[in-house]
């Protein structure tokens, strides 16, 4: 989102999830802070928050001068303004923080909806897919297995929790434990997407 001031200056048109500038609203000035605390004043000089000009609904096709790609708006998974490009020349499907490789997928929006999309997302003609974290391409649809899997389980540990009822507190010690030696950054975001996946399944 830093990188948007830069593209700002020369023109560009700047597209964004209809539920995008509520959120950077919402976020920016953490985003910012954090950023200076970390990097120091003089690398962040110059840095804003800019909010995209042109804002995608549902789904908008763009010419880019005789190539077409499709942008889709989703509805919540990894956040509730996740969008992907899809380059139909290619076949090429970039999803951004909708597919994450390797690194523990981090749940800011919802557990079910993430795994309801996971099937309109296979169904997108792509062979190939940039992720938002992992390797720079992947093959499609494969490269979503893993993601898939711990989700399931994650949903699937949590709802026997609940079921057994066992307190939040416990819960998230052992919830998606299974799948610990498959992600980094699994103790970094692990205990906090069982949190998230609890307050939302225990209304179910």
């Amino acid at each position: 989102i830093f990188g948007n001031a830069a593209f700002r200056k020369i023109g560009a048109t700047i597209v964004g999830h209809r539920n995008l500038p509520r959120a950077l609203e919402a976020r920016g000035a953490f985003y910012l802070h954090n950023y200076r605390e970390q990097l120091g004043e003089a690398l962040m000089e110059g840095i804003e928050i800019v909010p995209p000009t042109m804002l995608v609904d549902d789904r908008l096709q763009l010419d880019l001068g005789g190539r077409m790609i499709e942008l889709r708006a989703w509805k919540a998974a990894h956040t509730d303004n996740d969008l992907t490009v899809f380059d139909t020349a290619t076949r090429t499907l970039f999803a951004g923080d909708l597919v994450f490789m390797g690194s523990l997928p981090t749940l800011d929006g919802s557990l079910l909806g993430w795994l309801r999309q996971m099937d309109a997302l296979t169904a997108i003609d792509a062979t190939r897919v940039v992720p938002g974290h992992g390797p720079v391409t992947a093959d499609w649809p494969q490269a979503l297995a893993g993601e898939r899997r711990y989700f399931e389980i994650l949903a699937r540990d949590i709802r026997k929790a609940i079921a057994d009822g066992t307190p939040l507190r416990e819960a998230v010690k052992t919830a998606g434990e299974t799948e610990r030696d498959n992600w980094h950054l699994f103790d970094d975001y692990n205990q906090r997407n069982a949190t998230a996946a609890f307050a939302e399944l225990e209304w179910e």
